[in-house]
């Protein structure tokens, strides 16, 4: 039987918090009585908006899997799911269409050890001490003619240096120009031309470079932006012509080797994961494939994730400065994520997500889908954002033949959400996530609802690796 809705939500004219005919499932909350960093030290690698805590992930790895077991994200994000499924013994795999995302997850997953990541460091200081006057040169032509019609400078991964034949690759934009000092510029525009992302090492010293570029502190590259997502362009050219604010001069090797130092004070996962590039909807063809490349259990026994709401977010443009420092054109990301979904459009792209997993779960596989209410559009109340939990079962998940567990909650406070940078918007989009619990059969289903009320062991790091 669905719960009474309470006084106040009818009162207010509010959604039920299960809606009506679908059961509760028990899941105590735990995860919210963690640390806001608990878990592996690789999580807080890079800021990543629309992120879940991984203590969540933890919740449902510790019940519904055991060591040795796959465990998938086909919408990973910064790959919170399979890093944590990784750091407990699983095999975790990743898989985004955000070519951002996916270089996230890939550090995590198939991260470089301490030894290459320094000793690659190394490399780099030592290459930059010969060619730091031409890279300085190079800067402040740079910063002294940005844009569009200005300075061209050697593009990313391209092993280009300055003056070279075929150097002036690309131009730089003006508000990418105005972020840095000048020494700390050349620097990025050396790493930057250096790093080659297909190689896991560099891939994860790039990974670690974006989690500095800007913030407000010594820590960080820059500090033209109040926080570590990217205001808009035209923010940060307003506000240097405003105030005259310069970034103070900051050393990338030095702040690189403190960033590897914090990453690095935690054992690399025990076991190692795969992430995966292209759409959620072949995701499951694809995961098969990887797996059974590498001789492992082809089939996923747990799905833990979080499909993107409805308008919410625009991944590429509030990511544009590490996007620029990666090569990657951030209007391509959005274009690509198309994130304008309405909600017909939206229950028609997850039922072909839930329909394409199919073939890549286990008969018992259970699946935590984290489906928040959408509220409000950038400032604009929606009325059709709302209840999506409910929606998703019946409109995508049911008629894929999967059974229904349950649905449990997971009220999102305004103050600890990434989207606390839209000021006053914050927490509005998303006050209210409902994970909707599913099972790939009957056997799934009764595994769920079985696993509920099972204790989980919150210790981080654990002594040895549990199988609750």
């Amino acid at each position: 039987m669905a719960p009474e809705r309470e006084p106040a939500q009818l009162a207010l004219g509010l959604p039920e918090l299960v809606p009506a005919g679908l059961p509760a499932l028990e899941i105590a909350p735990e995860w919210k009585d963690q640390q806001r960093l608990w878990g592996h030290r690789f999580h807080p690698m890079c800021s990543y908006l629309a992120s879940f805590p991984a203590a969540l992930t933890h919740a449902f790895i510790a019940r519904y899997s055991r060591p040795g077991d796959v465990v998938l994200d086909p919408f990973s994000g910064r790959g919170t799911t399979p890093l944590q499924a990784c750091a407990e013994g699983r095999i975790g795999v990743g898989n985004d269409l955000n070519p951002f995302a996916h270089l996230l997850t890939a550090a995590k997953v198939e991260p470089a050890s301490e030894a290459e990541a320094r000793t690659r460091l190394t490399a780099l200081r030592v290459r930059w001490a010969g060619e730091a006057e031409a890279w300085l040169t190079l800067a402040l032509r740079v910063l002294g003619s940005p844009g569009t019609d200005g300075v061209r400078v050697p593009a990313a991964g391209s092993e280009l240096r300055p003056g070279a034949p075929g150097a002036d690759a690309e131009p730089v934009p003006l508000e990418v120009a105005l972020c840095f000092a000048p020494r700390t510029f050349a620097q990025l525009l050396f790493v930057r031309s250096s790093l080659h992302l297909d190689d896991h090492v560099d891939r994860f010293l790039a990974a670690a470079i974006t989690g500095i570029l800007h913030g407000k502190s010594a820590t960080y590259l820059s500090e033209v932006m109040p926080n570590t997502f990217s205001m808009a362009p035209r923010y940060v050219r307003d506000f240097v012509a405003r105030t005259g604010f310069t970034s103070p001069e900051r050393d990338v090797f030095g702040c690189l080797d403190a960033k590897l130092g914090r990453l690095y004070r935690e054992p690399l996962p025990p076991v190692r994961g795969i992430a995966l590039l292209g759409d959620a909807r072949d995701a499951g063809d694809r995961t098969r494939t990887a797996l059974r490349a590498r001789g492992l259990p082809d089939r996923a026994r747990l799905v833990v994730t979080s499909p993107p709401y409805l308008r919410v977010v625009k991944y590429g443009y509030y990511n544009w400065l590490r996007t620029w420092f990666l090569g990657f054109d951030a209007n391509a990301i959005d274009a690509a994520l198309d994130d304008a979904h309405h909600k017909t459009a939206y229950l028609r792209f997850l039922g072909d997500v839930l329909d394409g997993l199919r073939e890549v779960l286990s008969d018992d596989a259970v699946l935590a889908l984290v489906i928040g209410d959408v509220e409000a559009d950038r400032g604009r109340k929606i009325s059709h954002g709302i209840g999506l939990a409910g929606a998703v079962w019946e409109a995508a998940a049911e008629p894929a033949g999967y059974k229904l567990a349950g649905i449990a909650l997971d009220d999102v406070h305004a103050g600890r959400k990434m989207t606390k940078l839209w000021g006053d918007e914050a927490g509005r989009a998303t006050k209210l996530d409902r994970i909707l619990i599913l099972g790939a059969t009957e056997a799934g289903r009764r595994r769920a609802v079985n696993g509920a009320p099972l204790p989980v062991d919150w210790e981080w790091p654990p002594r040895r690796l549990r199988a609750v």
